[in-house]
Parts: structure tokens; sequence; C-alpha cells
């Protein structure tokens, strides 16, 4: 029995991957003229589609719209319910339908004709009523389904969502998107972090970043450490300058040998020119800094080498960047 499955899911991989190669031998000019339409429109691609398609189209409006192409989603239902309010003669309709003939779409695209929106069809039937009203047509028709039975949406989706893909990278890349673009409508998500998040936006500062003069002793050092609940103590000379950082490195790395520790100036036992960042700098490359170095802690200091607060790894963590 396990064979029998093994083998039958091969099957079907083989054939929607066979879909997909099929489209490659159907990209032209009309796919060109699609992208261009899209790029040009002045409002927004209106995705439509309905079942499973209507999945398929959901995605390809959420990628348009993540990627710099405003874009909606009209379930193609709704739409002749009340939502083709929602359309202008300023926007570009991208509908979906294997079929291109149902019900739907006979009371549907003479509205959206009328409205004047170039409309792009994605369908499995180059012949359907879909085809004739719309202004350009991408075949994405499949030799057959993986279901058995040819009727549950398999291969057909399969090939909808890969051509639909296409025509979002090509559509990205000619618009110049690029990966501080991306971030820019994911500031939530991890890339948004790495390349908007500032050492300013994550560093401690105030009383939770410990700076001490470098005549003061240990023992002081580790009471402003422990009041500022931090693992280090930057430590500058008396006008304010960066001369060294205090860490539990240094902490344990001296007081097994040395038992008057606690009594020792800060100055003697500090890292000296320790390494530091600035505060534009961005956190992802703080973060390639401290990871380079195998370091916990650094100075954030300004252009006179003062020091304005103090980075953590704990405040990268923090910020969803490790």
């Amino acid at each position: 029995m396990s064979i029998n499955l093994i083998k039958r899911a091969k099957e079907v991989l083989e054939i929607e991957a066979l879909a997909i190669q099929c489209l490659k031998g159907r990209l032209g000019k009309n796919f060109v003229k699609a992208v261009e339409l899209i790029l040009k429109c002045r409002g927004r691609a209106v995705v439509s589609g309905m079942g499973k398609t209507g999945i398929i189209a959901q995605k390809f409006s959420a990628t348009l719209a993540s990627t710099g192409t405003p874009s909606l989603f009209l379930h193609t239902a709704e739409a002749i319910h009340g939502d083709l309010g929602k359309v202008t003669g300023d926007d570009v309709v991208i509908v979906l339908s294997n079929s291109g003939s149902t019900d739907e779409m006979k009371q549907l695209l003479p509205i959206l004709k009328k409205i004047g929106a170039p409309i792009i069809a994605l369908t499995g039937n180059s012949k359907s009523l879909l085809a004739k009203y719309s202004d350009v047509v991408l075949d994405v028709a499949v030799k057959k389904e993986a279901c058995p039975l040819g009727l549950a949406p398999t291969a057909s989706t399969t090939a909808a969502l890969a051509m639909t893909d296409a025509l979002a990278v090509c559509l990205l890349e000619r618009k110049g998107f690029k990966e501080k673009d991306f971030a820019f409508f994911h500031p939530g998500g991890v890339l948004g972090k790495r390349l908007l998040l500032s050492v300013r936006d994550i560093m401690r500062q105030g009383q939770s970043s410990a700076v001490v003069r470098e005549d003061k002793l240990v023992a002081q050092v580790l009471l402003a450490i422990t009041r500022a609940r931090a693992g280090s103590a930057v430590v500058v000379d008396k006008q304010g300058k960066l001369k060294g950082i205090f860490t539990d490195g240094d902490l344990r790395r001296h007081i097994a040998r040395d038992k008057n520790l606690p009594h020792r100036p800060i100055k003697e036992v500090m890292t000296k020119h320790p390494t530091v960042v600035n505060q534009d700098m961005l956190a992802a490359e703080a973060m390639r800094i401290l990871q380079s170095k195998k370091i916990d802690e650094v100075p954030v200091v300004d252009k006179f080498m003062r020091p304005v607060g103090l980075l953590d790894v704990q405040d990268l963590l923090k910020a969803g960047l490790i």
C-alpha cells in the first residue's frame, strides 16, 4: 500500500511539473503586453477569481502588493453583487478562470468593459467568453488534472500560480524593486528589521548603559553595571571620550589571579581600544560585527568617540535579528 501511495504521489508531481513546463513555450508578446499593461496602470491591479482559482488570485494580489504594485482581490461572484464599485477605469483587471465561461463571467465582463479597465485573462480556454472580452490572454491550459476524476483543480491551479509568479517577478524587476523596497512593505518581518532598524533604535542608553570614568575602582564599576542591569561598562576619560570597556569576560579573566581586583582602578584591567559602532549604523551590520569579533557587547559612539549608548547581543535577540 505505501509503495502504491509513493508511486501515485510521484505521478501527481510529474503531471504538475509538466503543466508548468508547457507554459514556457507559450510565453511571448502577450506576456510582455500583460506586464506592460500592469506597469503603466495608474490605478491598481484588480485580481479576480473564485473557487480554487480565486485562492491563486488572492495570492497573486498579495504578491503584487508586497512588491510595489498596488493591488486588491475581487471575488468574481461578489463583484456582480456590488463589489464592482471597487473598480475604476484607471485600474487593470486580471481575471483567473480555467473555463473562462461561467455564469458569473457573462455578467461581469460586459460591466468591466463599460468601466473601461483593460482586462488580462489567465485561462485554460483561449476561445472562452473571458478570452474574447480580454485585451490580453495568457494561456494556462493543462493537458490533464492530477485528480484522477479530472474534476478537482490541481495541475490547472499549479499552472496559474506559476504564471502569476512569473508576472510578479518580471514586474518587480522592471520596477527596479530592491531589498530596501521589500523591507519597506514588510517592516514586521525579519528582512524589514534587518534593513530598517538602526543601532539607535535598539541600543541601551541612559540608566540602562553603565558609563564610568577611568579612575573609578573596579568595585564601583561593578555597582554601576549592576544598577544598569547590563553586562559591561563603558570607560571614558575626563573629556567623556571612550577609553575602553569592562565586561563580564574581563572580570572572569582577572578575578582568578588578582585578589585585590575590586580595589584597582578600572583603567588597569579594562579592554582598551574596543570595537565600536555608530548609532546610525544598521543593526544588522552591527550584528555582523559582534558575530565576527565573537563579542557580546559593543559601545555606541558619536563622531567624536563619545559614548552615546551600548549595544548588547541580547538587544539584537529582542529585536528579532538573531
